[in-house]
């Protein structure tokens, strides 16, 4: 079976793609921009792709070059103050690539699993469930719901696997994600300010890997929360950290959103009950403490 894997460069990627690779099932192409990152080699069953999906016609053909079975379209410029800073980029990014994939899926008649973000909620009446109606508040949450509604109307089979402020080990090339950035902080003996007015259900990338596969696995259709089980905010998750690591938690700060005065407005509480995916596919994330415990090796 063919998969083919946007964003393979990614932290989702690279985790998602070495799962894949250990189920040993699948015949599998990624693509990214720039030079792979992948530790694996076409003796993998792994084929990378040097691909601009902004380039329509490019990332079209690519599909119909391929004709995979499945695709995970996990690239997004996901920064939700980048997308305000660029909105053209923004919009080329997670609607311009959904669309000219969508394209050459449908030429292929593809099954479509699209990655999205809890950012399609305004954060007013969290935690949601998949039948809560979207209502951004942001461009990257706009971007993204667009995305969602071309997938829903291309007339393919589809997924839509929404998911929450993913953390996890840091893989070659990518950004520190939310836990390390704390991490490298306290470790650094450097005092930080963290919002402790908004609420989320953090989500660790190896079960972010695992919902997406057993999508796949029971080719599903609709939309599907994947995240973990606790609600806390970023401020709560920074002190479970620094308590983990016995370091000073007197150099974490709460503060509102409003301190960092951010080009781009978060919504407050938003966070997901996933009892649809623990019921349907049979998810199950493990406890927040012990995904920290896991990217912190301890």
């Amino acid at each position: 079976m063919k998969i083919l894997v946007t964003g393979a460069n990614g932290l989702l990627g690279q985790h998602l793609i070495r799962q894949l690779v250990e189920e040993g099932k699948f015949t599998i192409h990624a693509t990214g921009k720039g030079a792979s990152r992948l530790p694996y080699g076409s003796g993998n069953g792994v084929t990378y792709h040097n691909t601009d999906l902004t380039d329509f016609k490019k990332a079209q053909a690519l599909v119909e070059k391929i004709s995979p079975h499945i695709i995970i379209h996990a690239a997004a410029l996901s920064q939700p103050n980048d997308c305000a800073a660029d909105k053209t980029a923004c919009w080329k990014t997670n609607v311009g690539a959904t669309r000219a994939l969508v394209k050459g899926a449908q030429k292929t008649k593809t099954y479509f699993i699209y990655l999205s973000t809890d950012f399609v909620f305004d954060g007013e009446e969290g935690p949601y469930d998949e039948h809560a109606s979207p209502n951004p508040v942001n461009d990257y949450g706009e971007s993204k719901l667009l995305g969602e509604e071309i997938v829903e109307m291309s007339g393919l089979h589809w997924a839509i696997v929404r998911t929450v402020l993913v953390y996890g080990e840091k893989v070659p090339g990518g950004r520190a994600n939310f836990v390390l950035w704390v991490k490298e902080k306290l470790e650094a003996g450097e005092a930080i300010k963290v919002v402790n007015d908004q609420q989320r259900t953090p989500t660790y990338v190896e079960d972010l890997a695992k919902g997406i596969i057993l999508v796949l696995m029971k080719h599903a259709k609709g939309v599907y929360h994947i995240s973990g089980k606790e609600l806390c905010t970023p401020y709560q998750l920074a002190l479970m950290i620094a308590q983990l690591m016995n370091k000073d938690a007197s150099m974490i700060q709460p503060v509102t959103a409003e301190t960092f005065q951010e080009p781009a407005r978060r919504p407050l509480k938003t966070g997901f009950i996933i009892t649809k995916a623990v019921k349907e596919l049979g998810y199950v994330p493990v406890k927040l403490e012990e995904g920290i415990r896991r990217v912190l090796h301890l």
